[in-house]
Order: structure tokens, then C-alpha cells, then sequence
């Protein structure tokens, strides 16, 4: 199959992308993210048309956030869009005449970087996205596992603290409650407001007050070497590295491949996780270690995998 189209569908836009057989970008096309449900679907048929224009397109593949049926079919839940049992896959083909594929957004991402990223040599790896919260991708036997209802891999709502924190799923003590980028900012305003005579750089980027702390903040900061921001950074490196070690018992991959915007600040980051990993894995002097690598895509992971399970249908 040659040309097949990618879209990413992010909070205030929508990306819709050609991509060859060899990952590539040949062109792009964005469109705003409307408020209601039905006006995305729109916006998605719109932002593919629009990158399709002077191309022969034959395939689409859509990265959604939230719960896609076992046919790729279905989105049957968003927790940010209010899509319920929604026929995403009938609804475009429709607009658009081309057929369809709906995937999970972090599955989708996961592909692409086994595919044309930091996955390229490996057989089995888990795709790890620390971003607002935590969502993850399961590629073993060079197969994108979903799971019997297509819904696996839903890393981040893992319970690694009964009764812990509540967090937006409903449940409590959710791993992503503790190794996300909100937690990064919770824990960076936390320790400023205990400890303001050690955050000095990390206030000062911001309006002065706890309150005000964000992730870019604590990123600035932590470079800095910032003992309240790098001791941050420290904190959810341990949470992470803990539950990978976790996940290595359950599928034993060659790589764990970290992505999401906490991952751009490379060693800053992974080099702890690393270390958590190693402490909490089970056996650790006796059996192989997974890699731990940063993601090679960026944002373009999503659009790029979601093209390519297109081509393959």
C-alpha cells in the first residue's frame, strides 16, 4: 500500500498527515478542535481532505483518546470528548470515501516508534507516554497487542497505592497520579511551599507563589539544578522507574521506550528512572536488563503510527 493518512487529534487542534511507506511526512494539514463531539468528526473529515489534496490517498488511520472497540471501529469512551459507544471509523468513511482505522492514541504512538523510531531492532517493546497523565503501548512478537476488547494497555490506571490519590478516572491511587507530568507539578509546589529558601530559581520563574509553579517551570528549573525542582523530577523518576520494573515481570520486553513531553528532558529524567528500575526489578543481579530509551518521534509518533496501521488494515 502507498500512501495512507495520519491524524492526531489534540485538545485545541486537530493534525491530519500523509505519510509514506518509509514513516515519512509528505504533507500536513491542521484544522482547530471544535467543543462538541459531533463538530470534531467534521473537523477530522475536513483535516483529511485537506492534507489529501494532490495525493492518492488509500487509507486513513485515526489515534483517539480513550477506550477503541476490538474492530477499530468504535470509540467507546473519551474521557475528553463526549464520545460514547461513537462509530467513528462508519462516520469518516462516509465523509471522507477512503477506508478507515481508529486506534487508541498511545497504541498508535507506541507503533510508530517501534516501527520508525526507537523501537527499529526490537521485537518486543512497551511504549511508556508520561505527558498530562500516562498511557502506554504493548508491541511483543512485533504485534501491537490490545488485548481480547481492544483495550489494554491502560498503564496509567494501574492502582499502585490502594486508596491513594483520587484521580480523574474515579478510582484511587492510579499510577499516573504519581509518575505524570501533574504529578511533576504537584510534587515541584509541594516542596516550594515547605521549602521556598530551596526552590529560589524555581519561584522566581514563575509569579512567586507555589500556586504559580508549572511543568515548564520545573523543567527550567531543574536544568538549573534547582533542588526543589531536580528533587521533583527525582520523585516521579522513582514512581516511573517502579512500575516499569513492574511491567518487565508481566511481559519481560527488550525496551521500554519513554515519550510525552516529561521525556524531552532526556537524562534529566531517565537516568533516574533508570536507577528506580534497576532497584525494584525483581532478580535484578540475575536476569537481563530492558532498555530504557527516550522516544525519537516527538508528537509526530501518533500521526505517523496511526498512518501506518492504516497501510496494514
Amino acid at each position: 500500500m502507498g500512501l495512507t493518512i495520519g491524524v492526531d487529534i489534540g485538545g485545541t487542534k486537530i493534525a491530519a498527515g500523509v505519510v509514506d511507506e518509509s514513516g515519512k511526512i509528505l504533507e500536513t494539514h491542521t484544522v482547530p478542535t471544535p467543543p462538541t463531539a459531533e463538530g470534531i468528526v467534521e473537523a477530522i473529515s475536513a483535516a483529511v481532505t485537506g492534507a489529501g489534496k494532490g495525493h492518492q490517498i488509500e487509507a486513513v488511520g485515526i489515534g483517539a483518546a480513550g477506550y477503541v472497540d476490538d474492530k477499530r471501529a468504535t470509540v467507546l469512551f473519551a474521557p475528553n470528548i463526549h464520545w460514547r459507544h461513537e462509530p467513528l471509523k462508519d462516520k469518516i468513511e462516509q465523509r471522507v470515501g477512503l477506508p478507515v482505522v481508529v486506534e487508541n492514541d498511545a497504541n498508535a504512538a507506541a507503533w510508530g516508534e517501534y516501527r520508525f523510531g526507537a523501537g527499529q531492532g526490537h521485537e518486543d517493546v512497551i511504549c511508556i507516554t508520561l505527558g498530562t497523565g500516562l498511557g502506554g503501548g504493548i508491541i511483543i512478537g512485533n504485534k501491537l497487542r490490545r488485548g481480547r476488547f481492544g483495550v489494554a494497555a491502560e498503564f496509567g490506571h494501574i492502582r499502585v497505592v490502594p486508596d491513594g490519590l483520587l484521580c480523574g478516572c474515579g478510582s484511587q491511587g492510579c499510577w499516573e497520579q504519581y509518575a505524570s507530568g501533574r504529578a511533576l507539578v504537584r510534587y515541584a509546589r509541594q516542596r516550594a511551599l515547605a521549602t521556598p529558601e530551596n526552590a529560589e530559581v524555581l519561584l522566581a520563574l514563575g509569579d512567586g507563589t507555589a500556586e504559580g509553579i508549572e511543568g515548564k517551570h520545573v523543567s527550567a528549573a531543574a536544568r538549573e539544578g534547582d533542588p526543589v525542582a531536580v528533587d521533583s523530577f527525582r520523585e516521579l523518576a522513582r514512581w516511573a522507574g517502579a512500575g516499569l520494573a513492574d511491567l518487565a515481570s508481566l511481559f519481560d520486553p527488550s525496551a521500554f521506550i519513554i515519550g510525552g513531553g516529561v521525556s524531552d528532558e532526556g537524562d534529566l529524567v531517565l537516568d533516574p528512572i533508570r536507577k528506580s528500575f534497576r532497584r525494584w526489578l525483581i532478580g535484578a543481579q540475575w536476569r537481563p536488563h530492558a532498555k530504557v530509551v527516550a522516544a525519537q518521534l516527538g508528537g509526530k509518533a501518533g500521526l505517523v503510527g496511526a498512518a501506518d496501521l492504516a497501510r496494514q488494515g
